[in-house]
């Protein structure tokens, strides 16, 4: 049926990294659906260039400005009325699923990242409004960020635990989403019918690990440390959610917090297109794919189970840095920091280009 059919019985979900209007009116996103994807992610950069570089928001906006709405509420009209005609789309896939997928997900302000009260009531609010049992809240895996998940998870909300970098943030990022599960289920709740991935971001990594292997002259280990990253990764997953208290929440209907694999376009014009594609397929994961890289992997890419294999070079790998004195740890915090302060500098250039173009329009 293709290749994203093929993954899908490995156990790997592809959704796709991107959202605008033209994609939903016409048709492109169907098409998408029908081809296998089975969930959208949208974050304020996708945004940004969504309703900032391109027309498909003009008309609504100008609506808008005309009766008088803020910039800010112009924004959350038109992402809010995306996400849920998205949503709609995706609830077949959802219902087929049984709830592992169809999902969309959109990111609560990125300013919010590290007050864990505001970032809780925003994304109650979000999800509140948006009334769909196949949305999902997008929080930062800051340190403030950790209790904010637990508390959503808790309160019966999906959760897409974003800006992950290191094994150590996802590990955190897994317990509060266990912990939440054992809030609710001691609450009497139900659990179910509760979501939750953790977006664990790749090719950034070798970006920042390549430039210290270029100036210590050991090119011969560059572009391996982020799939590295990424499998140590997986086999912490595998470890996290086996035993006796996963099994007690498995027996309530709880569903596993799903590795998804983040910035897998390939920055490295060197290193094959569909290279974080490829090498990371395997059970209960995700791979968000922005569209270049989707095409990319339906012309050439290749469905073969990869994540299980070459646990012990991944280890060795990390050990060679840490020799050479490359600190992977440091390098990992300060790609966080960069992330958030790139979606909020996103989120800011959104707001001016509303501001830009309700000034226009009025």
């Amino acid at each position: 049926m293709g290749k994203l059919h093929d993954l899908a019985v490995i156990g790997q979900a592809i959704w796709f990294d991107y959202i605008q209007r033209s994609l939903i009116g016409s048709g492109e996103m169907q098409r998408l659906i029908d081809e296998g994807v089975r969930g959208v992610t949208s974050n304020p950069s996708i945004f940004e260039k969504a309703i900032a570089g391109s027309n498909d928001y003009d008309l609504a906006l100008k609506t808008l400005a005309l009766k008088g709405r803020s910039v800010h509420e112009i924004y959350e009209e038109l992402v809010l009325h995306d996400i849920s005609l998205t949503a709609d789309l995706f609830l077949p896939v959802y219902v087929e699923t049984r709830g592992q997928d169809g999902y969309v997900s959109i990111e609560v302000n990125p300013g919010l990242a590290y007050d864990s009260i505001e970032t809780i009531s925003e994304a109650e609010r979000l999800f509140s409004f948006l009334g769909k049992p196949n949305v999902m809240i997008k929080v930062p895996a800051t340190d403030a960020g950790m209790p904010a998940i637990e508390a959503l998870i808790a309160r019966g909300i999906n959760v897409n635990v974003t800006l992950l970098f290191s094994v150590q943030q996802y590990t955190k990022a897994a317990e509060a989403y266990l912990a939440g599960l054992e809030k609710r289920l001691a609450s009497g709740g139900d659990i179910s019918s509760i979501a939750s991935v953790a977006s664990f971001f790749v090719s950034r990594l070798d970006t920042a690990v390549d430039a210290e292997l270029e100036k210590k002259g050991r090119r011969e280990l560059m572009g391996r440390t982020a799939i590295a990253n990424a499998k140590i990764a997986y086999a912490r997953f595998r470890q996290i959610f086996t035993g006796a208290r996963w099994d007690r929440l498995a027996g309530h209907g709880a569903r596993v917090q799903r590795l998804l694999w983040a910035s897998t376009g390939t920055k490295n014009p060197s290193y094959p297109d569909t290279l974080y594609v490829d090498k990371l397929i395997g059970p209960h994961t995700v791979n968000t794919l922005p569209p270049v890289t989707l095409g990319a992997f339906l012309d050439h890419g290749k469905v073969v189970s990869t994540l299980d294999k070459g646990l012990a070079e991944a280890a060795d790998h990390v050990k060679q840095l840490g020799a050479l004195g490359i600190d992977t740890d440091s390098i990992t915090v300060r790609l966080e920091e960069e992330g958030v302060r790139a979606f909020a500098s996103s989120f800011d250039a959104l707001m001016e280009g509303i501001a830009r173009k309700s000034r226009e329009v009025l």
